[in-house]
């Protein structure tokens, strides 16, 4: 089992395949329409706080500070879905502004169709375990019930 996860360890993080998949990550990423997409939609989720937050302090509104302040704290707490919701909005804005743009959303097709067949398999994954731990329970039930016979 050991020389069998190691082997695995050892697929997973050859040089090639990393120079692969970050060349073809930094390749999606650096997509200047995907790169536009995603400033509007940092700007959209993002961006007005701080465009208020600097206006607020220009200008000595408070309220714009408050305002502007609270949202910018809100952001930098862990798990905000923030970036969830503005890669959302990216997505959207390059179906609707770049719909030629087939190489990048080819790749977003690839990537949800992998996310799907390997949310498949966890879930078949789980479903066996839990099923595997049913079955050695409901075992050692019975044999502790004929012991006590």
């Amino acid at each position: 089992m050991k020389q069998n996860l190691s082997e695995k360890l050892k697929n997973m993080l050859s040089k090639e395949k990393l120079k692969s998949m970050s060349r073809t990550v930094l390749e999606f990423i650096f997509n200047p329409p995907l790169l536009i997409c995603l400033g509007i939609a940092w700007i959209i989720t993002n961006g007005w706080s701080y465009v208020v937050f600097g206006l607020g302090v220009f200008l000595d509104i408070p309220v714009m500070i408050g305002i502007a302040s609270a949202y910018l704290a809100f952001l930098w707490v862990p798990f905000t879905p923030e970036k969830i919701i503005t890669v959302i909005i990216a997505i959207t804005l390059l179906k609707k502004f770049f719909p030629n743009d087939e190489k990048t959303l080819k790749k977003l097709e690839n990537l949800y169709a992998k996310y799907k067949v390997k949310k498949e398999t966890v879930k078949e994954s789980a479903r066996e375990s839990f099923h595997e731990s049913v079955q050695d329970t409901i075992e050692t039930i019975a044999i502790k019930q004929t012991s006590r016979e």
